[in-house]
């Protein structure tokens, strides 16, 4: 990437525990050449087509975004949470009690995402979604797999942040996103709002859209801060972003071993190493640079908090840092008094010493 975003929070709260094408060509009077689907690849078009009938939810208004996404604005009760059995029916939530000690000094405002910069917004009472396609679907491992994370660590788990997924969403552009899923990522949870789960509030924060602006080497640096905290009157999990800016919610009944209380919150990056040749990936982590480069070259945590039983926010205390490959991405934490716990982290992947 030539550019990266720096945030403030990217966290996980946890509990520990080709298509194949076939063609023939005709020869008739107009020497025209006619393409044959196979039967499987009418078959996964057609599931395809039923998922994004799902999924793609009646709109009262239509957005273009800059960078080729569509925005739709969809009512807020018809949103693709309110297909989930234990959800039908209900509406949002009223906004929570927030965490003793929160405060609003640093504000941040809402237009972030390359689709609002041109000024559009949806109406009060809707939701943006960020329109999923056919393309989308194809570069996926299958429809089943489409949105969902191919890993097995955490049962519970619930997690926000930016992310880079050319698979996911076609481009190299770093976009905001969120994640569930209560049974280790087999067969609950998904990105975003690509299944029913998340329950979503704002209706100016597309999940799933581009970010801008982000921040470049040497260059100017832009940060977001973001907060996930449970709802001590409901239990459910909010994630708030900015300065007093909901964008929505994970309902407690979606979690068993999140009802309570998580036991452990982890900030970091994470990238997919499939070791194509046999090699390291050459995929890079925050702005691509080692941690040791600091201000304006890595990327950056600061102001690392969380919220404690009493729903009291507090610093965050015995933080351990830990990188998995140090010689392909690296982490150095710290502490001072303007941005309270931090840490750089990042690399470039694949280079001499991450063969």
């Amino acid at each position: 990437m030539s550019s990266s975003l720096i945030f403030t929070f990217i966290f996980t709260l946890c509990l520990l525990s080709s298509c194949f094408s076939s063609s023939a060509s005709l020869h008739n009077a107009t020497d025209e050449n006619v393409t044959l689907r196979p039967q499987h690849e009418i078959q996964k078009l057609k599931l395809i087509r039923e998922h994004l009938q799902k999924i793609n939810k009646p709109t009262v208004k239509t957005i273009q975004s800059p960078d080729g996404d569509t925005i739709d604005c969809v009512p807020s009760h018809h949103q693709p949470a309110f297909d989930h059995p234990m959800l039908q029916g209900q509406r949002p939530m009223d906004p929570p009690e927030m965490p003793t000690g929160y405060s609003q000094e640093n504000e941040s405002h809402e237009d972030f995402q390359l689709w609002s910069l041109t000024g559009e917004s949806c109406p009060e009472g809707t939701i943006p979604i960020r329109r999923t396609t056919e393309q989308d679907m194809l570069r996926a491992s299958s429809v089943r797999r489409f949105g969902r994370k191919i890993r097995r660590v955490r049962r519970d788990s619930s997690s926000n942040g930016h992310e880079v997924s050319p698979e996911l969403y076609g481009d190299t552009n770093p976009r905001f996103f969120t994640y569930w899923t209560s049974d280790a990522y087999q067969a609950t949870g998904c990105y975003n709002l690509l299944c029913s789960g998340f329950i979503q509030t704002n209706n100016r924060i597309a999940i799933g859209a581009a970010i801008s602006p982000v921040s470049s080497y040497k260059g100017g640096q832009f940060d977001i801060s973001l907060l996930i905290w449970k709802d001590p009157k409901h239990g459910h999990w909010w994630l708030q972003f900015g300065s007093g800016t909901l964008v929505g919610y994970w309902p407690v009944s979606l979690f068993t071993h999140l009802m309570e209380h998580g036991n452990m919150v982890q900030f970091g990056g994470e990238i997919v190493n499939t070791k194509p040749g046999g090699s390291h990936t050459s995929t890079q982590m925050g702005s691509g640079h080692f941690a040791g480069e600091g201000f304006g070259k890595a990327s950056y945590f600061r102001n690392l908090e969380m919220v404690d039983w009493d729903n009291t926010l507090i610093p965050t205390a015995n933080l351990r840092v830990l990188a998995d490959h140090p010689n392909c991405y690296d982490i150095r934490g710290g502490v001072n008094r303007v941005w309270g716990n931090y840490f750089y982290y990042g690399g470039p992947g694949k280079n001499s010493k991450c063969p």
